[in-house]
């Protein structure tokens, strides 16, 4: 049995499919999975099962109806009896109708847009845990004849990524606390302020015994990262230095991330690393938190107004980002220690 799972998007939106198709692939040895995605996707996908297969795809080389006709084309050719439609936009959906036309079983994700917009609306807000973008996946899964248990760990299995791959930017792990922090977002909703960040920095550097890895990338992200590193004693911007293999192999040897709610949050995730996740116009109860982390390492201010955005892309209602404002240091830094202390 061959099944294509289809997900483009972002960094994010993609990682959240490797825990639930890892545990397919694990559950259904005889399943033969190919995940179809954007070619800088490969690596979160380079420690699956051996009857997983990733193809990148250049959506750009494919514009159109035609362009779309052409690449249902070519997968045709590889066999495929079922699709898993984990990502349900035009260019989706366009894929898995000509599939379900030529007579091949098809399921998709409900991304639950109505109760989404009714958690974030101005008025009349309904605050209750909507399900994770986990369970979605499990359920087009399911939908297919593959009811999924959770078997995912991290890429790493019960171990820890390749120290070769960042040893040299970061020195070897010693007995030092690695803590990563991931200060940016896409959307303005999810960045805490820079003051704050810095404060952050400069409150975790206090403690001799930590180190401070920063992640992130874009030019003026870049220069903000180095700028607190060549300021605080122990840290390190890592924008520009290491690659997704990279990154990912020293997250799993860092003792906590902190992150906003962004890509990061879920690279980590994936490496059984401990988050405290960072929220401001957006919400854990959208469903987006990351795998296997605990709700109680989320920190958030409590405000009429929240949530006001699903990604965080919307303008602030009340205009001064109180939600990001009102987060106190303090509390992130509680959160670190007390992960820290347990180890």
């Amino acid at each position: 049995m061959k099944l294509l799972a289809i997900r483009f998007s972002a960094f994010g939106d993609v990682a959240m499919t490797v825990p639930v198709i890892h545990s397919v692939a694990l559950r259904y040895p005889e399943l033969e999975i190919t995940v179809l995605s954007k070619p800088s996707m490969q690596p979160l996908f380079g420690s699956m099962p051996q009857n997983v297969c990733f193809r990148g795809v250049d959506l750009k080389q494919y514009k159109g109806i035609g362009g779309l006709w052409r690449l249902y084309r070519e997968l045709k050719k590889e066999g495929f009896e079922a699709v898993a439609d984990l990502h349900d936009v035009l260019r989706s959906k366009v894929l898995r109708t000509f599939f379900r036309l030529s007579g091949k079983r098809v399921s998709y994700i409900d991304k639950g847009r109505a109760e989404k917009k009714a958690l974030v609306r101005a008025q009349n807000k309904q605050l209750k845990q909507l399900p994770t973008s986990f369970q979605r996946y499990e359920k087009v899964f399911s939908t297919l004849g593959y009811p999924v248990t959770p078997l995912f760990r991290s890429l790493y299995g019960e171990g820890k990524g390749d120290i070769s791959l960042f040893e040299q930017v970061t020195g070897a792990p010693d007995a030092t606390h690695w803590v990563g922090i991931a200060p940016f977002a896409a959307h303005r909703g999810k960045i805490l302020p820079e003051e704050k960040v810095e404060e952050l920095i400069s409150r975790l550097t206090e403690n001799p015994d930590y180190r401070i890895f920063l992640f992130g990338g874009g030019k003026e992200e870049s220069r903000i990262m180095e700028k607190w590193a060549a300021r605080y004693p122990r840290t390190l911007s890592l924008a520009g230095r290491l690659k997704l293999s990279g990154e990912l192999a020293l997250m799993s040897h860092l003792d906590v991330m902190i992150s906003m709610d962004s890509a990061n949050m879920h690279l980590a995730s994936l490496t059984a690393t401990p988050v405290v996740s960072v929220w401001g116009a957006t919400h854990p109860f959208a469903g987006f938190m990351g795998w296997n982390q605990r709700a109680d390492n989320a920190v958030q201010v409590e405000l009429s107004c929240r949530p006001c955005s699903i990604f965080g892309n919307k303008p602030c209602l009340r205009g001064d980002f109180a939600c990001l404002r009102e987060i106190k240091v303090e509390n992130v830094v509680k959160k670190v220690e007390t992960i820290v202390s347990k180890l």
